[in-house]
């Protein structure tokens, strides 16, 4: 990662000082790249549009925009014939960019297309009307336009301009536009070739170790002989774990909201103009409903977590110090600021309340939407988080070898905002082609490495806490899943770097090893058979019901999302030939959903669940509420999934590969008869979805804080640290190479 870093700084495309044809004339300069860069992100326009293909799926791939129309402004200006079209492919695929001197001419062609389509943008972002579904006069004045504009046109210029000394462009000629001569290059086909057979490799490999290891590897055949746990009521919680009820809670609010932006936001692709009878876009336009929707499920499903890591610390060091309770709510209370602030900026700055350059200006990078103060305000709040973490695991830490699973949690926790932090290096103003390379380290590396290492130090803890696992099964699956998704998702985070800018090594490195991501998650399908037949088989040893089904079935469902969202909808997106026509159609949106909440959605519910069931009496407890959530959740995602995304993503990949990139992304395709009926289909997966998933999830929130957490049995409060009342199974000796016992 650190070589393809310095690639990217090192051979990325270059911003050139001034624009101007070749009698001198100035078109604009690379200040004005920068600054029409701000602006188009401040104004929510890539939570519209996209640009170089990432972005917002409802207004067009702006660089495949300004490319068409340039190119047929240059062809109409030679006649239109056959040979003017192969002059307009030679014209602009030419580099006439002087690294010495800064200076990129533009041909008497381009400069004119430079200022019709500045004309064409002033009338598209300066219109008092919502017909586009964003809200009137998105930009400001001319000066503005102009701006954006400029930053338009470079990103067209860097997809068709050839580098030097290659035959293809600096985005690997991207978009696909056979008026400029973009087709698929042989790096595009022969590494979706290798990625290909790196994967059938990675399983065969996989399914060769567990036909011989499998007895010693992952859940199967690695129980516990009984269950040993004790009864909710039993079971005394400490004032931090108490204080985590008020995290499900917001946690479940955020859901609900979340949930009815992404039915508002979709609901734009159907009708724009009326949202049963309301012109939304003047108060909510579609880039103000998709940023909310996307930032709120970064945050609710980050709720979760943090409440699930102060809960299981006291149970991992077996203490909890005094005033554990009181920092769990400063901490909620700041991240609640974090989050309204945040989501009131955006709206601010959508609306254009706030100018582009403040400091509270949203930055609308696409999941990294909240403006710079509050990044680093989350940045900080995921820090005091740890820091909570620390001061309640210290003593057990300081007894432990770093290589043991009270570690293994520590270090997993820290690594969430180490490495949320690297997105402080995408700025809006800087290369776009480099802020990309940052932003994707949180996009990806963040969501689909380390959370999912966390995840997994999480789940192993609360099995070895009951007791249907040892602890050195649990380590031993910890240290698969860092192996298995290291060896892909890492350096698989490339696969969002193949089209914007980026040398062609990212796209080699980004298919080979996102074609390996799919390796951990067959492993996780395989196991979550095992894991199934553990539950099964351990609650039938029980003497007592166990208490955690409803939690166990949400953490089966992730095994299922994971192999189906994350595994065969990614995979069949990362492949480079077909994200060469796929990027930024219903296909991406269909592969985030089923991911987003088929993973990180079941595990935030599953934790939820789980901690709960320690707060509310037994005899409230409303195991048919949870039922109902789960299995609403899964079919209702389904829903969403078949009915809708999936065939209008396959529909509009047909249509880019058939008849045009463009084509496939104009508004009035996306608004074709066929893909509103396909649109409307999903209402009714969505109703199931918010009344059967939702609601029943957030009544059982209401009664964990209704109940004040006392669940568990009474403890006394004026003690200087708290022991959870936890029976674990007997200690047994897990340990690395020269370790201490547990």
């Amino acid at each position: 990662m650190g070589l393809l870093a310095f690639r990217t700084y090192d051979d990325g495309p270059p911003i050139p000082d001034r624009v101007q044809t070749a009698d001198g004339t100035l078109l604009f300069t690379g200040d004005d790249i920068g600054e029409g860069q701000k602006i188009f992100l401040a104004a929510g326009l890539m939570e519209y549009g996209s640009i170089l293909g990432h972005g917002a799926w409802l207004g067009p791939d702006y660089t495949a925009d300004y490319l068409r129309r340039a190119a047929n402004i240059a062809i109409d200006e030679h006649a239109g014939t056959d040979a003017a079209r192969e002059l307009v492919q030679a014209d602009f695929q030419a580099n006439r960019y002087d690294e010495h001197t800064g200076v990129l001419v533009y041909s008497p062609e381009q400069a004119l297309a430079f200022d019709a389509l500045t004309a064409h943008y002033g009338t598209v972002f300066r219109s008092d009307s919502t017909e586009l579904g964003l809200k009137p006069e998105v930009l400001a004045d001319e000066h503005a336009v102009r701006a954006v504009t400029s930053f338009i046109s470079w990103t067209a210029w860097i997809s068709a301009a050839h580098r030097d000394g290659k035959d293809y462009s600096y985005t690997n000629n991207w978009p696909p536009e056979p008026r400029v001569g973009n087709t698929p290059t042989a790096s595009v086909v022969v590494w979706s070739v290798i990625s290909l057979i790196s994967l059938l490799v990675g399983i065969g490999v996989l399914f060769a170790v567990f036909g011989r290891w499998g007895d010693k590897l992952g859940w199967k055949g690695r129980e516990a002989a009984t269950l040993s746990f004790r009864e909710p009521g039993e079971v005394m919680l400490t004032p931090g774990q108490r204080s985590t009820r008020w995290y499900f809670a917001v946690m479940v609010v955020l859901f609900g909201a979340q949930a009815m932006l992404g039915a508002a936001t979709e609901h734009y692709r159907a009708h724009i103009t009326d949202f049963f009878g309301i012109d939304l876009a003047q108060w909510l336009p579609y880039n103000l409903t998709r940023t909310w929707h996307l930032q709120l499920a970064l945050f609710w499903v980050v709720a979760a977590f943090l409440a699930a890591g102060i809960f299981l610390t006291p149970l991992i060091a077996r203490r909890e110090p005094r005033g554990q309770g009181k920092l769990s709510y400063i901490l909620l209370g700041a991240v609640a600021v974090v989050v309204f602030g945040s989501l009131i900026c955006e709206a601010l700055s959508i609306h254009g309340k706030v100018d582009y350059d403040n400091f509270f200006a949203a930055q609308q990078f696409t999941f990294l939407d909240l403006a710079r103060f509050w990044q680093i305000l989350l940045v900080a709040g995921l820090a005091v988080w740890v820091a909570i973490l620390w001061r309640g695991m210290r003593h057990r830490l300081a007894n432990e070898h770093m290589g043991n699973m009270p570690w293994l949690f520590f270090l997993a926790a820290l690594a969430i905002p180490a490495v949320y932090a690297v997105g402080l290096l995408a700025r809006p103003g800087d290369n776009f082609t480099v802020t990309e390379f940052w932003r994707f380290w949180v996009v990806h590396l963040w969501v689909e490495d380390f959370l999912e290492l966390f995840t997994t130090v999480m789940v192993a803890y609360m099995f070895v806490l009951l007791g249907v696992v040892r602890e050195r099964v649990g380590m031993i699956v910890i240290y698969l899943d860092v192996i298995l998704y290291s060896a892909g998702g890492v350096v698989g985070t490339m696969h969002h770097m193949y089209f914007n800018g980026t040398p062609v090594e990212t796209m080699a490195l980004g298919a080979v090893f996102s074609a390996l991501e799919v390796v951990p998650l067959t492993f996780l399908t395989v196991e979550a058979w095992s894991f199934l037949q553990l539950g099964s088989k351990q609650e039938a040893r029980s003497q007592t019901p166990f208490p955690h089904r409803w939690a166990v079935m949400f953490l089966v469902a992730v095994g299922f999302w994971n192999f189906l969202g994350a595994g065969v909808f990614g995979f069949l997106i990362n492949l480079p030939i077909v994200s060469y026509y796929e990027i930024g159609t219903a296909l991406t949106a269909n592969h985030a959903h089923a991911a987003m909440m088929g993973v990180y959605g079941m595990l935030a519910c599953a934790f939820a669940l789980f901690c709960v069931r320690y707060m509310i009496p037994a005899d409230k407890w409303p195991d048919k509420l949870a039922k109902l959530s789960f299995w609403s959740l899964n079919i209702g995602l389904a829903w969403m999934v078949f009915a809708t995304l999936f065939p209008i993503g396959i529909l509009q990949l047909y249509k880019a590969v058939g008849s045009g990139y463009y084509e496939a992304r104009e508004l009035t395709y996306i608004q074709s008869k066929a893909n509103t009926v396909l649109e409307w289909l999903r209402m009714p997966g969505d109703i199931v979805f918010m009344l059967g998933g939702i609601a029943p999830l957030l009544w059982i929130m209401v009664l964990a804080v209704k109940y004040r957490g006392t669940g568990g049995a009474d403890r006394p409060e004026d003690s200087k640290t708290h022991t959870p009342d936890w029976d674990v199974p007997a200690p047994e000796l897990a340990t690395v190479a020269g370790g201490e016992e547990q």
